[in-house]
């Protein structure tokens, strides 16, 4: 069965390429099961691999598929000496699948989601075209056996997520948010391929495999290429700090929003905005090597968890506190995959994909009922109303916060556990941001669905979204739930499951700590589990205090803290410091360029010769007289010049 894994890439690929070509005459019914199908096939492939993995022994469960080969370049001596091969191949191990499952179980409901949210769409075929595009990249991304090939699943991402997050281009916030992600992504998406040259450069491969084996020299400190792996890494982290949305290249996420909600729900839970969380996991034994980079993406992850958290506090676009809550919890998994716990990112890669996409398509359940609205400060009371989309919005929003036997609050507390075994500020951070993230989930759920309703007008025309869209929220639901038991502290199974992934590549190098490579302190992992779950509920404690048993507290906060509401209202000013020392600055240098040489350079070298050719034509035109002796004459000098020239030759 392995041998069909590129089955997860057929489907899709194939979807896509129908859809766009025959979407318009097959009608949007057909093409609202199409598209759906082809990703539950690739699902389908994905768990019959899963069952493959699991029938087999630990040490066999690595298996790597050529497809073809996709380039090969002879050596040309010197550091050059070995040929350049590159093979469009599939790595099939126990992280590649559980990243398969999640992306295309995930990936599936949203697009039965999609089929009644995009139905009225007038651009519906295109719409599912890029969305199965959208998923056969993100598959390539996560199957790929080398850091080319990944690095063209990470490109199609982009341009995929570029033309989804702009799909309403008629719309100008629309298009300028698919720009700014395009270009911001750019700037990651340099490092990562510079990155892939140094380590060519370095260790002459580009194969995970063959990486990972050409560092690995058992009993030794240093390893061939130090010195590149070391540049690989913070290379790599300013790729993942692009395509994950960490600080400083996080402003492009918050504006994603402007695209279909499924979109949000797919960008944001289970695909694009994990894939550098994924590439550090999948090179964990470069980051074991190079345990400084591992302290930056542990610090810039929990720095960026905890600002795009109080920036979630003070937002009422019901979509936007989503969108900074990704930003936040992907800082989370920054902070695991920093520290070496590298199945811990990988355990709230997954639930948060569950409850995130959960959250999305419940937030677009709910501006379905009320024609497009999303200010949560005119809603209050749905529950009534949208009594499925309340339940399911209550289990994502618990699940987010942490609340006690749900999937976010197993998955975070492993996180929190290894940040308190790596450096104690880093766990204190850690439970300051868990608490305002259940502070912030339960204002959306009390603001939301609680209290009176503020606009009456709205109330009275909203209804529950039919059973096309009702039936994904309960299947992610379940999965928000139940999907944390996997991670049960200290018995985990997703810890026993991905460990050899990541100790295949181990090295012995000081300071490395790989998930499962020591012994927990039991009853300390209790007290810190117990400490998770006191906050958690704290947290949510807080918001029913504050906007439903106590409405004045939210305003009497405000006056108490002062200048730092607006500091944080304003989102920090990043994007206003982006424009001040960025933007406006480059805009200026092309005004000027545009002004000094396009005008009086370029155009005017243009006009220049324009005008010498005028003049030369003047010139000659005052040959042409029209009399017929003066031209006899003419041939005469030339003949008798030309003559003279021969002779004195």
């Amino acid at each position: 069965m392995l041998d069909y894994a590129w089955l997860i890439l057929a489907f899709p690929a194939l979807g896509a390429l129908i859809i766009a070509f025959f979407g318009t005459r097959l009608g949007r019914r057909a093409v609202g099961i199409l598209a759906p199908a082809m990703v539950f096939l690739s699902f389908a492939v994905s768990v019959a691999l899963f069952m493959e993995l699991l029938r087999l022994p630990a040490e066999d469960r690595q298996h790597e598929l050529t497809l073809w080969r996709w380039m090969t370049v002879a050596g040309r001596g010197g550091t050059f000496s070995a040929p350049f091969n590159v093979d469009i191949a599939l790595l099939i191990d126990q992280l590649s699948v559980t990243m398969a499952l999640v992306v295309t179980g995930v990936g599936f409901l949203i697009h039965v989601y999609s089929a009644g949210y995009m139905h009225d769409d007038p651009r519906h075929p295109r719409y599912f075209a890029f969305l199965n595009l959208f998923i056969l990249m993100m598959s390539t991304l996560i199957l790929a056996n080398n850091y080319l090939l990944m690095f063209v699943g990470w490109e199609g991402v982009g341009l995929a997520s570029y033309l989804l997050i702009g799909f309403w281009f008629e719309k100008p916030s629309a298009a300028d948010a698919g720009k700014k992600a395009f270009i911001v992504n750019r700037i990651g998406d340099f490092g990562l391929l510079l990155a892939i040259m140094i380590i060519w450069t370095g260790l002459g491969t580009l194969q995970f495999t063959e990486v990972f084996k050409a560092i690995q020299v058992p009993g030794t400190s240093e390893v061939p290429g130090t010195f590149a792996v070391r540049a690989a890494t913070l290379l790599m982290l300013l790729a993942a700090t692009g395509k994950s949305a960490q600080i400083p290249l996080f402003v492009w996420l918050p504006d994603a929003m402007e695209g279909p909600t499924p979109v949000s729900a797919l960008i944001h839970a289970a695909t694009m905005v994990t894939a550098g969380v994924y590439m550090i996991a999948r090179s964990a034994a470069l980051f074991d090597l190079a345990p400084i980079t591992g302290e930056w993406v542990a610090w810039v992850g929990m720095a960026t968890a905890f600002v795009a958290g109080t920036i979630a506090l003070t937002q009422t676009d019901l979509k936007r506190i989503l969108a900074y809550s990704t930003v936040s919890q992907l800082g989370f998994m920054f902070v695991a995959v920093g520290v070496g716990a590298y199945a811990a990112g990988i355990f709230h890669l997954m639930t948060h994909a569950f409850f995130k996409a959960l959250l999305f398509l419940s937030a677009g359940s709910v501006m379905h009922a009320l024609h497009g609205e999303l200010d949560i400060r005119k809603m209050g009371n749905l529950r009534t109303k949208l009594p499925v989309t309340y339940w399911t919005f209550l289990a994502g929003a618990a699940a987010l916060a942490g609340i006690p036997l749900l999937s976010g609050f197993f998955s975070k507390d492993a996180i929190l556990f290894y940040a308190f075994e790596h450096a104690i500020p880093l766990w204190v951070a850690g439970i300051i941001t868990a608490f305002i993230t259940a502070f912030y989930s339960f204002r959306m759920v009390f603001m939301t669905f609680w209290g009176q309703e503020r606009d009456k007008k709205l109330f009275s025309h909203a209804h529950e979204s039919p059973r096309v869209m009702t039936v994904p929220l309960i299947l992610l639901a379940t999965g928000a739930v139940v999907a944390g038991y996997v991670g049960l502290p200290s018995i985990s199974a997703i810890d026993h499951w991905l460990e050899p992934v990541f100790h295949a590549g181990e090295h012995a190098a000081e300071g490395a700590l790989a998930t499962g490579a020591v012994a927990h302190d039991f009853t300390l992992e209790m007290i810190l589990l117990a400490v998770s779950a006191l906050v958690a509920l704290g947290g949510a404690f807080l918001a029913y205090r504050a906007y439903i048993a106590d409405r004045d507290l939210p305003k009497r906060a405000r006056a108490a803290f002062g200048p730092l509401t607006g500091l944080v209202e304003n989102k920090y000013y990043v994007d206003e410091a982006y424009n001040l020392l960025i933007v406006e600055p480059l805009r200026a240098l092309g005004e000027w360029l545009a002004a000094t040489f396009d005008k009086r350079g370029l155009d005017g070298a243009v006009n220049g010769i324009a005008g010498l050719t005028g003049w030369a034509g003047a010139q000659v035109r005052r040959l042409q007289t029209g009399m017929v002796g003066l031209y006899a004459l003419a041939m005469l000098f030339g003949a008798v010049a030309l003559a003279a020239w021969l002779v004195t030759r």
